[in-house]
């Protein structure tokens, strides 16, 4: 019979409220905590349960608590999930501090990655820097990653995802209690690879979406008959790339293949909100009425393109990127952190593959 848990998740966006469903699903007695941010979200799920991003009623079994309230929140827990923003790690890292113990479990579903002037950093580490020195090293949270939209999972769409992290018995223990008839977490220890493919496809979903907001800007519709081949090798050599920026930081690229790479970023291109911020791009908006058009929605691949930005120009000094690799993600960096037109450079592209 399986364990019925206490599990709090801090952070009441889409796919932190998402997450929720599955785990109610499960049998498991699940709290959801506001960030700061989320004050908006919580008075509305008490009022009448409906979360307003995804416009959707939650699970009645969901309990929700104010930022304020995560004492009580935190009372008896069993795993705590972390669904925050990449820019809230350290709200949350700061708030999840008190409560941090070798024995509860954390997961996280957030995608990033950091620059520490050094290194890029993978968030799961980020978070760990804030909980008291003595517990550090004992501590080792997992992450959710691969195709999975909030508003699909919220509303019980069959879902594969990744968990990956430091501790295989861990991972084990969380697909166990998280699986559902919908919701599959498949284990792949891999963490550095899995957790890198997580951020960097929100970076590359956005390049490939150009084309489609290109076409729409040309007049064409949606159809078998629009810009899908540039699509195609806009993917391509996202792959490619995704797969270099693993080799420099010294971990595996087999995940670039898998749920965490291909698979979410095919996801994130065509029903996430970074695929729909390219489009605009793609038609010839700037950056500012880019993001207007998001009607406040969290673009993580501005975060993401700034931190590789300032990662790519450190490897090159070092001489360990030359200045004519990486040319999609460069593209992209100039486009969206620089305004640059969208004309992607596909004569760059695939340089370095065998012969």
């Amino acid at each position: 019979m399986r364990h019925v848990a206490v599990i709090t998740v801090v952070g009441a966006g889409m796919m932190g409220s998402a997450l929720c469903v599955p785990l109610v699903d499960a049998g498991h007695q699940v709290r959801l905590v506001g960030t700061p941010l989320d004050e908006t979200i919580i008075t509305r799920l008490r009022r009448d349960g409906v979360h307003p991003k995804m416009g959707l009623a939650l699970p009645a079994g969901i309990e929700v608590f104010f930022s304020s309230e995560i004492e009580p929140a935190m009372d008896g827990v069993e795993i705590i999930g972390v669904g925050v923003s990449s820019a809230g790690v350290d709200w949350c890292g700061r708030a999840l501090a008190p409560f941090a113990r070798p024995d509860v479990p954390l997961v996280m579903i957030t995608k990033g990655l950091s620059w520490d002037g050094n290194a890029l950093r993978i968030l799961p580490d980020v978070l760990r820097d804030h909980f008291p020195e003595t517990l550090r090293e004992s501590i080792a949270p997992a992450v959710v990653a691969g195709p999975c939209i909030a508003g699909e999972l919220a509303r019980r769409v069959p879902s594969a995802v990744v968990l990956t992290g430091r501790d295989v018995g861990v991972l084990r223990r969380l697909s166990s209690l998280m699986r559902t008839p919908y919701y599959f977490p498949f284990v792949d220890p891999d963490v550095l690879g899995v957790e890198t493919c997580a951020a960097l496809k929100n970076a590359y979903a956005m390049g490939i979406a150009f084309a489609t907001g290109q076409h729409e800007a040309r007049g064409g519709q949606p159809g078998s008959i629009a810009m899908h081949n540039a699509e195609s090798a806009v993917f391509a050599q996202a792959l490619f790339e995704m797969q270099r920026i693993i080799g420099l930081m010294g971990g595996s690229n087999a995940s670039v293949l898998g749920l965490a790479g291909a698979g979410d970023l095919d996801v994130t291109t065509n029903g996430g909100r970074t695929g729909r911020f390219g489009k605009w791009l793609g038609t010839g908006l700037s950056r500012t009425a880019a993001i207007e058009k998001m009607e406040g929605a969290t673009l993580e691949c501005l975060e993401i393109l700034d931190q590789l930005q300032k990662a790519v120009s450190a490897w090159q000094s070092a001489g360990k990127v030359g200045s004519g690799e990486l040319p999609l993600l460069r593209h992209m960096q100039a486009v969206a952190l620089d305004g640059a037109g969208v004309d992607l450079p596909y004569a760059k592209f695939f340089q370095g593959l065998p012969e």
